[in-house]
């Protein structure tokens, strides 16, 4: 008998980082340079997503979802997509100061081309990996 907590831990929503071919991880790094309160902030909004779910973002084009996070003094985006078989992989692709009312395009149009790359990278590694075969008996 399966129960509801069963259910929630099966395809449970996980955070990932962005990077680059080089090993460069920018969100990260972003976040490194950013108060304490700030972190939190970012931090306490991608909790939000991982519990709730997509409905907890909002989605601005394609497959790239935004995170509101409000600190005290300014506000930050997070834009990410919802990877893997059952959107459980919710991955990181940009992180920026909020100064104008609508998400800058020229962010959501580095989020889809690091999307993009990252989707490529991917695809490359599984045509690298070496297939099961089935013994005959």
């Amino acid at each position: 008998m399966l129960f509801v907590a069963d259910i929630k831990n099966r395809h449970r929503r996980q955070w990932r980082d962005y990077r680059t071919a080089a090993g460069g991880r920018p969100v990260k790094d972003f976040l490194a340079g950013l108060t304490d309160e700030e972190a939190a902030a970012i931090v306490a909004g991608m909790k939000e997503v991982a519990q709730g779910g997509l409905r907890e973002a909002r989605r601005l084009r394609g497959d790239i979802y935004e995170v509101r996070a409000d600190a005290s003094t300014r506000s930050f985006r997070l834009l990410f997509s919802a990877e893997g078989r059952y959107g459980q992989v919710l991955l990181s692709l940009s992180l920026f100061e909020k100064r104008t009312r609508k998400a800058p395009s020229k962010e959501i149009e580095l989020a889809e081309t690091r999307l993009s790359e990252w989707r490529r990278r991917g695809a490359a590694a599984q045509k690298l990996r070496p297939r099961k075969t089935k013994k005959s008996s």
